[in-house]
């Protein structure tokens, strides 16, 4: 389904990279869209990169309507590259 899906940074790597992790699912992806990141920061996913800053609050109350309506599920197996996924 692809949508964006709220993410902690774990660590910041050269070249605007950082590792997130979602639920558990960990991977790297590209901060470049954003002007300053920290590790601890919150982030909105999308295909690979980071989009926007969120707070942990808002991140959190994400996490649990995506759960709610069934989407969680979903969007982490396809970051973590194991859905039989219907695409983006």
């Amino acid at each position: 389904m692809c949508l964006a899906i709220p993410a902690r940074i774990t660590a910041l790597h050269d070249g605007a990279m950082a590792t997130v992790n979602a639920g558990g699912v960990t991977r790297d992806v590209s901060v470049a869209l954003l002007e300053a990141v920290a590790v601890g920061d919150y982030v909105l996913l999308h295909v690979g990169y980071a989009l926007h800053l969120i707070s942990e609050e808002e991140a959190r109350e994400t996490l649990r309507m995506m759960a709610q309506t069934g989407l969680l599920q979903d969007e982490l197996a396809e970051m973590a590259g194991t859905s039989g996924g219907q695409g983006a």
